[in-house]
Order: C-alpha cells, then structure tokens, then sequence
C-alpha cells in the first residue's frame, strides 16, 4: 500500500499563486508516476497535471502555461507550482500514483485531497 498526502491547499485571490505538495510513503516501489487530478463541485474530476515514472510532464489544456508539476525523488514527493490563478481553478485537489500492476482504477492511489479556493 502507498498513502498519499498534499499539503498547501489554501485560499488566494485571482492572480495569486500556490504551492501543492503531495509526499509518498509506503510501498512506493509500486508507484508508476504520479499526477495531481481536481474536482470542482459539482463536476467531474479531471486531470491537472502529469508525470511519468522516467520524468515526463502532462498538462491538462486549462492549466498550460500556469502549472508546472516538479518531483523530488529524494523526498517522494510531488509538486504543484500553480500561478495565475483563476476562479474556475477552485477545487479539491488530489495527489494520484497509478499502481504498476492495478488491475482496475481501485488498485490506484489516491490522497484525501486538498482544497484551493480563488476569489475573483
């Protein structure tokens, strides 16, 4: 098993910037890369940003050019650099790890989520 826990969720306003954290613990040899994904209420979840275990960054379309997403391997932890925050970025935001050997999305890894609210 792998726990995953975020740190850094707050409240800023329009233009503001925050920083997510997501740090491992466990049986990390199992993690296949790790992502930060977000659910605004009311609306699916959806991915915000990517990487893979060599190291490859994704992002989802609404957040290129203001996320970036950074990992320590030192520290198993993951990052979310987050500027030019908009209101509709208001979320809970949760640190995924896919499990190398899931045989469906329930073998995967999730944490408790952090919350983001930006004010206009």
């Amino acid at each position: 098993q792998v726990q995953l826990r975020e740190f850094g969720g707050d409240s800023v306003q329009t233009g503001g910037s925050l920083n997510l954290s997501c740090v491992a613990s466990g049986s990390i040899w199992t993690i296949d890369g790790m992502g930060w994904y977000r659910q605004a209420r009311e609306k699916q979840r959806e991915m915000v940003a990517s990487m893979t275990a060599d190291g490859v960054p994704n992002y989802g379309d609404s957040v290129k050019g203001r996320f970036t997403i950074s990992r320590d391997d030192g520290k198993n932890s993951l990052h979310l650099q987050m500027t030019q925050l908009k209101p509709e970025d208001t979320a809970d935001y949760y640190c995924h790890a896919p499990n190398r050997w899931a045989k469906d999305d329930s073998d995967n890894y999730w944490g408790q989520g952090t919350p983001v609210t930006v004010s206009s």
